[in-house]
């Protein structure tokens, strides 16, 4: 049996980390195909149904400027995962080869590095994204881009700590005793070896990074109208939540499911992949 089939086989005997797979897959076909469902465009508005309830002729109900709600959720979902997927993915492949790489290579690198990292974990980098979004005029493309500058920090240090050991194992020995160079041996074998560690950050991170943007876009620092996103559904959610509830908890209950969904796949990888757990049975 290959590690693939027996990862896979793992995976799914964790039933919640299958329900959260079926709920995150759902969410990604609502986020692609939703648009087409719709009967309205997301910034297309019925002035005539202004803040009304959900109907048959908007679903998921208005806002006070008349747009519907079902046509904002899906695009809102759509551009929070792509801004999450984005920051998640770059940050990864940024702390894989920081950390390995100042693992492997030791000495004034490895210094250098961590001393980086550590001011920058020490300093409230929630504020500095703040203060460089801010002037962004609500640009997603910038909100990208900020969010990998200061997010690669903390997993870049966990991956260090775990290459310090690995780097010690004998195919790492032999390859440096055969020549094979440093840059090489991180991305050749150290970072498949710790493989496992690098997935779960990343579907962690897809959580973290929906945070992030869902907490600057409700405090109008992110994404910012006509471009929706969930956290600026949420803002403007919050403020009829008692005249027109369905405006808050449309969008509140898509972001729960998304975070919930991708945290039951991270506990589902996590037992997957460590050869040490028992939670996912025996293959």
């Amino acid at each position: 049996m290959n590690k693939l089939r027996l990862y896979t086989r793992r995976y799914f005997r964790n039933r919640m980390a299958v329900i959260g797979l079926i709920i995150f897959a759902a969410l990604i076909l609502l986020a692609v195909f939703g648009r087409f469902a719709a009967q309205w465009a997301y910034d297309d508005p019925d002035f005539y149904n202004l803040s009304s309830p959900p109907s048959g002729l908007h679903w998921f109900g208005t806002d006070d400027a008349g747009n519907d709600l079902f046509a904002q959720t899906v695009h809102g979902l759509g551009r929070s995962l792509i801004i999450a997927v984005s920051v998640s993915t770059a940050t990864s492949v940024l702390s894989a080869i920081i950390g390995a790489g100042a693992a492997l290579y030791g000495g004034m690198a490895e210094r250098i590095v961590l001393i980086a990292i550590h001011f920058l974990l020490a300093i409230p980098t929630f504020l500095l994204i703040a203060l460089l979004v801010s002037d962004s005029g609500g640009d997603w493309k910038m909100l990208i881009v900020v969010l990998i500058a200061f997010g690669w920090m903390y997993p870049a240090r966990v991956i260090w700590s775990l290459a310090l050991s690995v780097k010690e194992n004998d195919y790492v020995r032999a390859a440096k005793y055969m020549g094979v160079s440093r840059p090489r041996t991180v991305v050749r074998h150290v970072i498949p070896n710790i493989g496992s560690l690098i997935i779960i950050q990343f579907t962690l991170g897809i959580v973290a990074a929906v945070s992030s943007e869902t907490a600057l876009s409700f405090l109008g620092l992110g994404v910012q109208p006509p471009d929706v996103s969930l956290g600026t559904l949420l803002s403007v959610g919050a403020g009829t939540i008692e005249s027109a509830p369905w405006q808050f908890y449309v969008p509140a209950l898509t972001l729960t499911l998304l975070t919930v969904s991708m945290a039951f796949i991270a506990d589902g990888l996590r037992d997957a992949l460590d050869p040490h757990s028992q939670s996912g049975g025996r293959a």
